[in-house]
């Protein structure tokens, strides 16, 4: 039975990976560094440390990480802020909401940074949903590594099979499974034609999703079953 359900932020609460992209690309402008979309799918659901830490060996930038972190968070912070239309995604908080209501504990497990996690949850006013959250910039590895996950269980109190994931990445799909945990993909037109096969279930549209189909969920961690 599931007794806890952890969610992904970029991609499955809210749509801010356009603007992570544009900042991105805006300092990769600035560096003189050429990536292709293609390659840049490739990291999706990785945090910003992790992909850093690659583009600086890949590219030879002489930049510590953190100076070039803390870029990027500036061209994003400002965007961010400006933006007058981010909204969180269709059936977002309805999701939240009806699982609050019925008791379910959530949990947040994001690889986007604490002061990233921080702007969405002000925005939107998340905070007294959730029981905790979890950063993957405090992390040594990124999804598909399952540490992120495995330590939102921790904190939940909960053992890896109790606990449910919501993810749009193929790399965070591919997280939740190593963990251990029940993972419901989330095939987001916003997500770049992410790979999900490994999940549980996949749904297009999270107004597909309750708090009552969750809490009747038996089916053995593992099995796949796709709508």
């Amino acid at each position: 039975m599931i007794q806890t359900v952890i969610f992904d932020m970029d991609g499955v609460l809210v749509d801010t990976e356009p603007l992570h992209r544009d900042a991105f690309f805006q300092h990769f402008a600035e560096l003189g560094v050429t990536l292709t979309a293609e390659k840049y799918a490739t990291f999706l659901g990785s945090s910003t440390r992790n992909m850093y830490q690659q583009f600086k060996e890949e590219f030879g930038l002489t930049e510590d990480v953190e100076t070039l972190m803390s870029r990027k968070r500036e061209f994003f912070g400002k965007a961010f802020d400006e933006s007058t239309d981010l909204e969180l995604l269709p059936g977002a908080r309805e999701l939240v909401l009806d699982l609050h209501k019925a008791g379910m504990p959530l949990q947040l497990a994001s690889s986007a940074s604490k002061e990233t996690i921080h702007r969405v949850f002000k925005r939107f006013e998340l905070y007294p949903y959730f029981d905790n959250l979890v950063s993957g910039e405090d992390f040594p590895q990124s999804k598909p590594n399952p540490a992120l996950f495995l330590h939102a269980a921790k904190l939940a109190g909960k053992p890896p099979y109790e606990c449910l994931v919501i993810e749009d990445s193929a790399n965070g799909v591919s997280a939740a499974k190593a963990a251990g945990m029940y993972c419901i993909g989330f095939s987001s037109p916003h997500s770049g034609g992410q790979n999900l096969h490994h999940a549980d279930q996949v749904v297009s549209d999270l107004r597909h999703l309750n708090a009552e189909l969750i809490l009747g969920l038996s089916t053995p961690v593992g099995s796949v079953v796709t709508k």
